[in-house]
């Protein structure tokens, strides 16, 4: 885990500072602390910061290829790096190191891009070419790493954060008013847009390869809803998924430090830990948050499951006087306004991992994504059946379903309800139908702008070709993936959060034969009736307490 920064000249010779690098890798520090390396020639400089996880003897970076004509920097892991490297190997390449990095630039050199579609893993990757003099930026199918660029005359300035191109004399932190609204929209800046102009995010799964002769930036992977023409019995699905999550989990504690784990105190993290104690480790670490105010407080789950499991169990205690102290350091860290305050607490329990000397741990994250988890898609299904009777009385009274806190809400509260679902209920022809009323309720905050823009009725990235043909739970599920998970949920209170502590988050349910494999489920094993996450319930009830994989979240 690392961060990454470069300057590569498109132009004439003329060899980029290293001083101007070393100020751009200055601001990444937080990101890697464990040694800085550069790599200059009258083309390029590449910067890296690394945090030492896999082959702390030899895995500095930027590391070259054997005649040093391909150099790298790599943010993230490969956790398929000892199978690649073993078929390397069989076929005559040499390594200097014990690195997943080395692995990374060997199959480049044997496949360009296309080594892409081999490594299972989170990264930001950076190769210079001398002898082409191009640039190959390539971000991760789901976006858990960052990679920005941007245009400075003939440089493209490159790293893991905006603050490192910042560092660039000239570069400007000029807002984007564009960016403005869609954070107040979707809650988030949608890729390739970033918050400060001038600047451009490597959307996830696509690569930019870029040289005096041509610029471009294509996309290589990116997820697939086509549930096959002969589906499987249940058990053999829930037999399929232990076994995918399973390998997910094992291949993500391979590291040369210890790895613990989040324990939220919910069924995704619950499930993850359970795995590691049976399949990974004898003995497990594990870190949670504990709020002061209980309508948010899950600490009883956490405690419950870290017994149950035989944890070291570590917790810190987060209030609201914590929450606003650590605020503008939250904020530094994101780089973006926040519509939310939930990036403070993560922060925190990072903060809390790295005083415990962890490096890495593994989390839930992903699996409401994927397996139909949030509130959201219920909410989809739930207004998909009251539109086939708009004036029912009685179908909206299932949202009692949905929210657990409002079982016992007054007539007057419910007539509420129902009035703030009923926004579009019978627009069930638009591709965004799922998500339109979150987007429309948060658009209201650009009332507060200057000048109040037109509202932005979708995030602008095309659609897949296939999308109209994919179910109303499958389109749901896109959406909240594109827009949602890599803009918000794995940067400003993923990456960023855990960063700014120098730890590494690591998602088994975001390996990507996890997320094909959940894709192509029948909507019933994710989302049956309204109950969610379906499938991997019946996979908890295997390794967890009733209390844990039948009722939490």
């Amino acid at each position: 885990m690392c961060g990454i920064c470069g300057v590569v000249n498109l132009g004439e010779a003329e060899r980029p500072s290293k001083r101007i690098l070393h100020q751009m890798l200055e601001m990444l520090r937080h990101r890697g602390p464990d040694g800085f390396g550069i790599y200059s020639d009258p083309h390029a400089a590449l910067g890296n910061a690394r945090l030492s996880i896999i082959d702390l003897a030899t895995g500095d970076q930027p590391i070259g290829n054997e005649d040093e004509s391909l150099w790298i920097v790599f943010n993230g892991e490969i956790f398929n790096y000892i199978e690649l490297r073993a078929e390397l190997e069989r076929r005559g390449h040499c390594f200097r190191t014990q690195s997943d990095t080395e692995v990374i630039l060997h199959l480049y050199e044997e496949r360009g891009p296309a080594c892409l579609d081999l490594f299972n893993g989170q990264f930001a990757i950076a190769i210079w070419d001398r002898r082409s003099r191009s640039i190959f930026l390539a971000r991760d199918r789901l976006g858990v790493r960052p990679v920005f660029y941007a245009r400075a005359g003939n440089h493209l300035l490159f790293g893991s954060e905006m603050k490192a191109i910042l560092a660039y004399p000239g570069q400007r932190a000029e807002i984007d008013p564009q960016a403005l609204q869609e954070i107040f929209t979707f809650w988030s800046v949608q890729s390739p847009r970033a918050i400060f102009k001038g600047i451009a995010e490597l959307p996830p799964g696509h690569y930019l390869l870029a040289s005096p002769e041509k610029f471009e930036i294509r996309p290589y992977w990116q997820p697939e809803f086509n549930p096959p023409d002969r589906p499987k019995s249940a058990g053999e699905y829930l037999e399929q998924l232990e076994t995918l999550l399973i390998d997910a989990v094992r291949i993500r504690l391979r590291a040369d430090v210890p790895v613990g784990a989040y324990l939220s105190g919910g069924l995704d993290s619950s499930l993850v830990a359970a795995l590691i104690r049976r399949y990974g480790q004898s003995e497990l670490e594990t870190f949670s948050i504990a709020f002061s105010d209980p309508a948010f407080d899950e600490s009883a789950f956490q405690q419950e499951v870290a017994g149950f499991l035989g944890t070291r169990h570590n917790v810190i205690h987060c209030t609201y006087e914590q929450i606003g102290q650590v605020f503008p350091q939250v904020i530094w860290h994101a780089e973006v306004p926040l519509l939310r305050t939930a990036p403070a607490p993560m922060f925190l329990l990072s903060g809390l991992v790295r005083g415990k000397n962890f490096k890495v741990v593994l989390t839930g994250e992903g699996a409401d994504e994927t397996l139909a988890g949030y509130d959201i898609f219920k909410e989809m299904r739930l207004r998909r059946f009251w539109a086939r009777q708009p004036d029912s009385e009685i179908r909206p009274l299932l949202l009692r379903r949905i929210y657990r806190d409002i079982a016992n809400l007054s007539d007057g509260q419910m007539n509420y309800l129902k009035v703030f679902f009923r926004q579009g209920l019978t627009e069930t022809d638009s591709p965004y139908y799922s998500h339109l009323i979150r987007w429309n309720n948060t658009s209201r905050l650009t009332r507060f702008f200057r000048e109040p823009p037109q509202p932005l009725t979708h995030p602008g990235q095309p659609l897949p070709p296939a999308f109209s043909r994919w179910t109303p739970l499958s389109q749901a599920q896109y959406l909240e993936i594109s827009t949602f998970l890599s803009p918000y949920l794995l940067s400003s209170q993923g990456d960023r959060m855990a960063m700014g502590n120098s730890v590494e988050g690591r998602y088994p349910f975001l390996d990507y034969r996890m997320v094909q494999f959940t894709a192509n489920l029948p909507d019933s094993l994710k989302l049956r009736g309204l109950t969610e996450k379906y499938l991997l319930k019946q996979l908890g009830a295997k390794y967890l307490p009733e209390q844990i994989w039948r009722f939490a979240r």
